[in-house]
Protein backbone atom coordinates (compact mmCIF):
# COMPACT_ATOMS: atom_id res chain seq x y z
CA UNK A 1 0.00 0.00 0.00
CA UNK A 2 1.32 3.06 -1.27
CA UNK A 3 0.22 6.38 -1.87
CA UNK A 4 1.68 8.71 -3.99
CA UNK A 5 1.26 12.46 -2.61
CA UNK A 6 0.54 15.51 -5.12
CA UNK A 7 2.62 17.89 -4.63
CA UNK A 8 0.23 20.86 -5.56
CA UNK A 9 -2.28 19.58 -3.38
CA UNK A 10 -2.81 20.73 0.21
CA UNK A 11 -5.84 18.98 1.07
CA UNK A 12 -7.53 15.75 0.30
CA UNK A 13 -11.37 14.56 0.88
CA UNK A 14 -12.66 11.77 3.33
CA UNK A 15 -13.39 10.10 0.05
CA UNK A 16 -10.39 10.15 -1.77
CA UNK A 17 -8.28 9.22 1.60
CA UNK A 18 -10.54 5.88 1.78
CA UNK A 19 -10.27 5.11 -1.62
CA UNK A 20 -6.81 5.30 -1.82
CA UNK A 21 -6.40 2.85 0.93
CA UNK A 22 -9.27 0.62 -0.32
CA UNK A 23 -11.10 1.15 3.09
CA UNK A 24 -14.46 2.60 4.27
CA UNK A 25 -14.81 5.95 4.69
CA UNK A 26 -16.50 5.17 8.43
CA UNK A 27 -12.80 3.44 9.25
CA UNK A 28 -11.35 6.58 7.77
CA UNK A 29 -13.36 8.37 10.41
CA UNK A 30 -13.18 5.92 13.19
CA UNK A 31 -9.36 6.35 13.20
CA UNK A 32 -9.55 9.63 12.92
CA UNK A 33 -11.38 9.54 16.23
CA UNK A 34 -9.43 7.80 17.84
CA UNK A 35 -5.91 8.45 16.99
CA UNK A 36 -4.84 12.07 18.53
CA UNK A 37 -1.98 12.28 15.45
CA UNK A 38 -4.71 13.20 12.94
CA UNK A 39 -6.02 16.57 13.13
CA UNK A 40 -8.10 17.04 9.58
CA UNK A 41 -9.17 20.28 8.87
CA UNK A 42 -13.39 20.66 8.41
CA UNK A 43 -14.64 22.67 5.66
CA UNK A 44 -18.11 24.96 5.98
CA UNK A 45 -19.90 21.62 5.72
CA UNK A 46 -18.08 19.86 8.48
CA UNK A 47 -15.87 17.80 5.85
CA UNK A 48 -12.83 16.34 7.43
CA UNK A 49 -10.06 17.42 4.75
CA UNK A 50 -6.87 15.84 5.56
CA UNK A 51 -3.34 17.18 4.92
CA UNK A 52 -0.35 15.44 3.37
CA UNK A 53 0.57 15.48 7.05
CA UNK A 54 -3.00 13.49 8.15
CA UNK A 55 -1.81 11.20 4.70
CA UNK A 56 1.22 10.02 6.37
CA UNK A 57 0.16 9.13 9.82
CA UNK A 58 -3.05 7.61 8.21
CA UNK A 59 -0.58 5.40 6.49
CA UNK A 60 1.43 4.56 9.69
CA UNK A 61 -2.01 3.72 11.24
CA UNK A 62 -2.29 1.68 8.19
CA UNK A 63 0.75 -0.51 8.72
CA UNK A 64 0.36 -0.70 12.11
CA UNK A 65 -3.10 -2.15 12.27
CA UNK A 66 -3.68 -3.91 8.68
CA UNK A 67 -0.42 -4.60 7.49
CA UNK A 68 1.12 -5.67 10.88
CA UNK A 69 -1.65 -6.98 12.60
CA UNK A 70 -1.34 -4.23 15.83
CA UNK A 71 -4.60 -3.54 18.18
CA UNK A 72 -6.15 -0.03 18.05
CA UNK A 73 -4.84 0.08 21.39
CA UNK A 74 -1.22 -1.27 20.52
CA UNK A 75 -1.25 0.98 17.73
CA UNK A 76 -1.63 4.14 20.18
CA UNK A 77 0.88 2.74 22.02
CA UNK A 78 3.40 2.32 19.66
CA UNK A 79 2.99 5.62 18.22
CA UNK A 80 3.32 7.60 21.70
CA UNK A 81 5.98 5.67 22.84
CA UNK A 82 8.17 5.84 19.58
CA UNK A 83 6.58 8.09 16.87
CA UNK A 84 9.63 9.62 15.41
CA UNK A 85 11.68 5.71 15.31
CA UNK A 86 8.28 4.78 14.08
CA UNK A 87 8.04 7.35 11.56
CA UNK A 88 11.45 7.10 10.35
CA UNK A 89 11.22 3.29 10.04
CA UNK A 90 8.27 3.53 8.04
CA UNK A 91 9.87 6.41 5.54
CA UNK A 92 12.65 3.92 5.08
CA UNK A 93 10.62 0.76 4.58
CA UNK A 94 8.15 3.16 2.12
CA UNK A 95 11.22 4.00 0.35
CA UNK A 96 12.90 0.79 0.15
CA UNK A 97 9.27 -0.84 -1.26
CA UNK A 98 9.58 2.15 -4.17
CA UNK A 99 13.36 1.31 -4.84
CA UNK A 100 12.51 -2.66 -5.05
CA UNK A 101 9.39 -1.53 -7.34
CA UNK A 102 11.72 0.01 -9.79
CA UNK A 103 14.68 -2.48 -9.76
CA UNK A 104 11.68 -5.26 -10.36
CA UNK A 105 10.39 -2.65 -13.33
CA UNK A 106 14.03 -2.74 -14.59
CA UNK A 107 14.50 -6.13 -14.42
CA UNK A 108 11.29 -7.25 -16.49
CA UNK A 109 12.56 -4.59 -19.15
CA UNK A 110 15.80 -6.50 -20.03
Amino acid sequence: MHIELSKDKRYYSIGEVAKAFNVNASLIRFWDNEFDILKPKKNAKGNRMFTPEDITNLQLIYHLVKERGFTLEGAKTHLKEGQKKTLDKFEIIRKLETIRTQLTNIKNEL
